[in-house]
């Protein structure tokens, strides 16, 4: 099931944010957060892997067919790629991101704020590309769809004692929603209308935080998930706000919380057999280089499974995330 093709005015889809919709940026930085090997990408065009990390395509891809676009959006960074595919579809982002500059931190990749500042150098080639005309009606046409903020929570406030000995877990919250108005805020006075800002998904659902919460026996850790229902909250006060504030802008919350939660309470309903372990390794902590072609473990069939990795949804996870999202919130960009 692909999501319902539409005859969308848009150009383009441009992307920032982390390793949910990372396309393969971090395989040009120094960093460990990457997934450029097998079996990532097993299922794939071709059975490569490409920096996703999924076993195939990601949500951004599947928006960007929707859209009438192309089946992938391509990462900024691969030399493999030019301006005549970053033209309808370019992507920033960077696995292991997010909002708060000290989350980049942990594991040494793109920040927020850089990955604003390629989007500015991408302006600059899109305009010696396509001329100035062209390129400004692409640039206020386009799609931005920008998916961060699980790991400010799990890799830095949750692990680094830093933010925890200055915020609460309430204030914290606050302090990266303004994070986030600052950054709409930045691309819409770079020319940026379209605005797609992704919520968080029950991040206590993952395997590797399930693996952790033994005590109760391996259900979701429920804490993780109220964080991420107040998170999307704020988020939602914040694209009201953004939208009474700046004019001609037109910001959605794209929630992938509520259709993912069913398909972990309710696996069956979906086709899938298994929501609480992962496809990759033994399916309880691994992602990225534990995550290798050597594993014995590895499922055969990851079409059965909701998560790929153990932080990762799986393709078909993220097609049906993809199809939600383009039938809500994004549809009255794709009409």
């Amino acid at each position: 099931m692909l999501p319902a093709k539409t005859n969308a005015k848009i150009p383009a889809i441009i992307v920032f944010g982390d390793s949910s919709v990372d396309s393969g940026n971090n395989n040009h930085i120094e960093t460990i957060a990457r997934s450029n090997f097998m079996p990532y990408g097993r299922d794939f065009a071709g059975g490569r892997p490409t920096g996703r990390f999924s076993n195939g395509r990601i949500t951004t891809d599947f928006i960007s067919e929707a859209a009438g676009l192309k089946q992938i959006v391509p990462a900024y960074l691969d030399p493999a790629y030019n301006m005549s595919d970053f033209a309808v579809g370019v992507c920033f982002a960077s696995a292991g991101t997010g909002y708060d500059n000290a989350t980049a931190d942990v594991l040494g990749v793109i920040p927020l704020w850089k990955q604003v500042e390629y989007y500015k150098e991408y302006q600059k080639k899109l305009r010696a590309y396509l001329g100035d005309t062209k390129a400004n009606e692409v640039i206020s046409e386009a799609l931005y769809a920008t998916s961060l903020g699980t790991n400010d929570f799990l890799e830095n406030y949750y692990t680094m004692p830093q933010r925890r000995s200055q915020y609460t877990i309430d204030q914290f919250q606050i302090y990266l929603v303004g994070i986030a108005k600052n950054f709409i805020t930045n691309l819409y006075n770079l020319g940026a209308r379209k605005i797609s800002l992704g919520g968080l998904p029950p991040m206590g659902c993952m395997p590797l935080e399930r693996t952790r919460n033994m005590g109760n026996g391996n259900e979701c850790m429920e804490s993780y998930n109220l964080v991420a229902v107040n998170f999307n909250e704020k988020l939602n006060g914040l694209v009201m706000r953004l939208n009474k504030e700046l004019p001609e802008i037109q910001v959605v919350l794209s929630n992938p919380y509520e259709p993912m939660l069913q398909m972990i309470k309710n696996p069956s309903s979906y086709g899938f057999e298994v929501a609480s372990i992962a496809c990759c390794a033994t399916g309880l902590f691994e992602m990225g280089y534990a995550c290798d072609r050597y594993n014995l473990f590895t499922c055969k069939d990851a079409n059965k499974y909701i998560f790929w990795d153990a932080f990762h949804p799986t393709e078909r996870t993220d097609r049906i995330i993809a199809d939600h999202v383009v039938k809500t919130a994004l549809s009255k960009f794709l009409a």
